[in-house]
């Protein structure tokens, strides 16, 4: 496994400072984000953002959007095209998209196969237009119902180009009632990129080293499938996770454990 450096999405750190008491600015985030031993993070790469990551000793490893992959494809490049390019020109590797629920996020809807199939087609175009910006695609696993995260995995390995990978998220593979370290064994070719949070039940536990998920299976499965990607965490303290430690700790924690795992030098 050739790892390219330890990142963070940056939702669940804005979430903590919110619920700290703290104003979230992306300065202080940033900084955070360095005091806690991260080599990169997942954010828009627009200008002002782009130089207060370079301030702070980080690079951009991704971008991360949500899309209406059920919509026509005209309105879904418009809309995420902007993100890649940004991306791209801030040297980042992996351009994410998220699979809007049919229907909305808080009534979603069945999808029908055909539907299912139309959004593999769209994350097949979207991704030729991100090969030729330098980056790879890769579709993000959101479902919290067993049969939607089952059709988002379709989209991808049954209905899109073989340029289309899976960002596979740990934290929502096990509410959803699956199993990512099985999805990393069975489709090793399509893994692009990775969120790892444990849990406990449908509670998102407080860093990686704790939790019902087999975290150590999952990095040796990332090993055995040759990924050669980032190590990006997804860390996030919702009021029922009840965090004892402050999120730079629990960043700093879970980065060793990764660094330990993985035979990465200590930072």
């Amino acid at each position: 496994m050739k790892v390219r450096g330890i990142s963070s999405n940056m939702y669940g750190w804005v979430e903590r400072w919110k619920s700290d008491g703290k104003e979230p600015t992306w300065e202080s985030l940033y900084a955070a984000c360095a005091e806690a031993g991260l080599d990169a993070v997942e954010t828009d790469a627009t200008a002002d953002k782009l130089a207060l990551v370079r301030a702070a000793g980080l690079a951009v490893s991704a971008s991360y959007v949500g899309v209406a992959l059920h919509g026509p494809y005209e309105a879904l490049e418009a809309e995420a095209l902007p993100f890649a390019e940004r991306l791209a020109a801030a040297g980042g590797s992996d351009f994410i998209v998220n699979a809007d629920p049919y229907g909305g996020w808080t009534s979603p809807l069945p999808r029908p196969e055909s539907l299912i199939q139309a959004q593999g087609e769209n994350l097949s175009r979207l991704a030729e237009r991100a090969k030729a910006l330098g980056l790879r695609l890769s579709l993000h696993n959101h479902a919290a119902e067993r049969e939607q995260a089952l059709a988002d995995l379709r989209m991808v390995v049954r209905y899109a180009d073989a340029s289309v990978g899976l960002c596979v998220d740990t934290g929502w593979a096990h509410v959803a009632g699956c199993d990512p370290t099985e999805w990393v064994t069975r489709y090793p070719e399509r893994i692009y990129a990775i969120h790892l949070r444990n849990q406990r039940g449908r509670t998102p536990a407080e860093d990686l080293l704790e939790g019902e998920i087999d975290l150590a299976a999952f990095v040796r499965a990332l090993d055995a499938a040759n990924y050669d990607g980032w190590l990006a965490m997804e860390l996030w303290h919702p009021p029922e996770t009840r965090p004892v430690r402050t999120m730079i700790e629990d960043v700093a924690r879970s980065a060793a454990w990764l660094r330990e795992m993985t035979g990465m030098a200590a930072k």
